[in-house]
C-alpha cells in the first residue's frame, strides 16, 4: 500500500442559482474504511472472542468515506468532542464532490 493515497478530483462549487433538489434531503448510508485484512480461511476459522486481526494500515493513517462503491473522501479518526466519551468521528482532509452529477 502506497504511503500517500491517490489526490481525491478537485471539488467543484455548486453553482449559483441551482435549485434545491428533493433528493438533498434523503439520508444517504457513508462507509468509512479503516483498513483491510486479507487472512488465510484457516485462521479466520479459528479467531474467537478477543482475538485481534491485523489491519493494512496503521492507526495514523488516513480513513476513506464511500458512498457504495465510490470514494467521496478521506479523513482521519478522532473522538467526538462533546459527544458520549469514545464516541468516534471523522475529520475530512480531503473531499470529492460527488453530487456534481446531480446539480
Amino acid at each position: 500500500m502506497a504511503d500517500h493515497p491517490d489526490p481525491l478530483p478537485i471539488p467543484a462549487p455548486i453553482p449559483a442559482g441551482v435549485p434545491d433538489h428533493p433528493l438533498r434531503s434523503l439520508p444517504i448510508e457513508i462507509i468509512i474504511s479503516v483498513g483491510k485484512a486479507r487472512p488465510l480461511v484457516r485462521d479466520l476459522l479459528a479467531l474467537g472472542e478477543n482475538a485481534v486481526l491485523a489491519l493494512d494500515r496503521r492507526i495514523d493513517d488516513p480513513v476513506e468515506l464511500y458512498i457504495g462503491d465510490r470514494l467521496i473522501a478521506r479523513g482521519e479518526l478522532q473522538e467526538l468532542e462533546g459527544g458520549e466519551g469514545g464516541q468516534l468521528a471523522v475529520r475530512l482532509t480531503e473531499v470529492a464532490r460527488p453530487w456534481d452529477d446531480l446539480a
